[in-house]
């Protein structure tokens, strides 16, 4: 009997991915050493120029090697946001050694330019040439065809960097056939293309790691800050800050909420915006949320109550404030644990009731209907009438708009008879008015033609992008 084979852990990804970097490391090593013995036996500035440029490639793998290696262990002690610092530190000597070796290119050059002399072009010249071309071909295709099997951006970024440098190489056989031809000059020029190259490129990783040392923003705050926007439960984002490398970014958000809101709200708005966040930055590694009280913000009473319910241990659902002329009352479902006397069911409600007057002075009455929660309900509805009597009330909410998408529809006991909760999918672009009154006019054929059912409700929701 076969056995089902386990997936790949990051361990074992990551070790393929150091084997070929260690492959790719010994034949870019093996190919510098070779431009450069030639180029200084020979005294071609644009092959010795070329040589150190192939050096990088290698110093680019040991950073990669390095970078493997450090990204596998985990925070410490020592180290709690982990150790990708260390790689950024060694991205920025590579940049170091980059400007070094342009320096000791530019010394070469300005011999040749003070006293003089040539390249001797032999065809040993040619041939390493050509040869190194074959090898960094070979490495490109190898590596990039590694990097797509092993979804490794270390891997496709060097698989790039060494693709590059075909074509200085092939810059150095130009040169090398025009000083054969009697133009020596060609091998200055084409060294000093080289160098600029070397130099744009050292300056270009020194400014990039020396951006992600200094902490600066990685996202757009404003883009970001709109992404926010329509998250339901923010008032106001206040801050957005990023940092880190591009393909490891942490993200601070500092936003308003109302005062009212609990912990479990709190806690749900946190992770929407964290899922908003990497849905659109799938490089963003880490979120942190920090909430603030929205300053002056209006009473929302059924978050009040919510808030006040919480702290008793009880549920509430289905609150509605009723304007009167002194202030407000509010009417509410109070959800008890099941099996408690009625005595000890009324004495939770009135503190309830004691507990938002206190806390809300414009409040002037409470209204509660008590009912068990559904903590053990569950079992009590697994009987034939209760489930024929749910996809009934679930056959009539599509009969009644089809166009809807009516599921999820749960089926509880609550006093005097059933409590039905249903979901419904509507089309993103209809007003909340228009989904206001759908759900309305079920709500109210189901209570009415089937009695048994007291209390419904019904969660509208937009339909997916490309949900049927």
């Amino acid at each position: 009997m076969a056995t089902a084979q386990a997936a790949p852990t990051f361990n074992d990804s990551a070790h393929e991915v150091r084997r070929v970097l260690w492959i790719v490391l010994i034949l870019n090593a093996l190919v510098a050493a070779a431009k450069l013995a030639v180029g200084i036996l020979t005294g071609a500035v644009a092959m010795i120029a070329d040589g150190f440029h192939s050096s990088m490639d290698a110093s680019s793998n040991v950073v990669g090697l390095v970078g493997i290696k450090l990204a596998a262990q985990p925070p410490d002690e020592e180290h709690p946001y982990g150790h990708r610092r260390f790689e950024t530190l060694a991205t920025l000597a590579i940049g170091g050694l980059l400007l070094v070796a342009a320096w000791e290119i530019l010394q070469t050059l300005l011999d040749r330019l003070l006293y003089g002399g040539r390249p001797d072009v032999t065809p040993i010249s040619f041939a390493i040439m050509i040869g190194t071309i074959v090898v960094n071909l070979g490495v490109t295709l190898y590596e990039r065809r590694r990097g797509h099997a092993l979804r490794s951006d270390i891997l496709l970024a060097d698989a790039s960097h060494t693709a590059s440098d075909l074509f200085v190489s092939l810059s150095v056989i130009a040169s090398l056939g025009a000083t054969a031809l009697g133009y020596p000059w060609a091998d200055v020029v084409v060294a000093v293309v080289i160098v600029i190259v070397i130099v744009r490129t050292g300056i270009g990783i020194i400014g990039r790691t020396s951006n992600v040392l200094a902490d600066r923003q990685t996202l757009d705050p404003d883009d970001v800050a709109r992404l926010l926007e329509e998250v339901p439960g923010i008032e106001e984002t206040v801050r957005v800050r990023s940092r880190g490398p591009a393909d490891a970014v942490h993200v601070d958000i500092d936003a308003r909420i109302n005062p009212s809101v609990t912990t479990d709200h709190a806690y749900a708005i946190a992770k929407t915006i964290k899922e908003r966040i990497r849905a659109e930055h799938p490089e963003v590694e880490e979120v942190q949320v920090h909430f603030a009280p929205q300053r002056n913000a209006p009473v929302d009473y059924t978050l009040e109550a919510r808030a006040v319910a919480d702290g008793l241990g009880l549920g509430v659902h289905e609150i509605v404030t009723v304007p009167q002329s002194n202030g407000v009352a509010l009417e509410m479902h109070v959800e008890v644990k099941p099996g408690l006397s009625l005595s000890e069911a009324h004495r939770q409600a009135s503190e309830l009731e004691r507990g938002l007057k206190e806390r809300l002075p414009s409040v002037k009455a409470v209204l509660t209907h008590i009912e068990p929660s559904n903590e053990h309900g569950s079992e009590l509805l697994l009987t034939e009438a209760a489930l024929h009597l749910r996809d009934e009330a679930l056959a009539r909410a599509r009969e009644l708009f089809p166009n809807a998408e009516w599921d999820q529809a749960v089926l509880r006991l609550a006093l005097g008879g059933y409590a039905l909760t249903v979901r419904c999918r509507l089309p993103g672009s209809i007003s909340v008015d228009e989904a206001h009154n759908i759900a309305e006019q079920v709500e109210t054929t189901i209570r009415n033609e089937m009695p048994q059912i007291q209390r419904v409700t019904i969660h509208t929701e937009p339909l997916e992008p490309g949900a049927a």
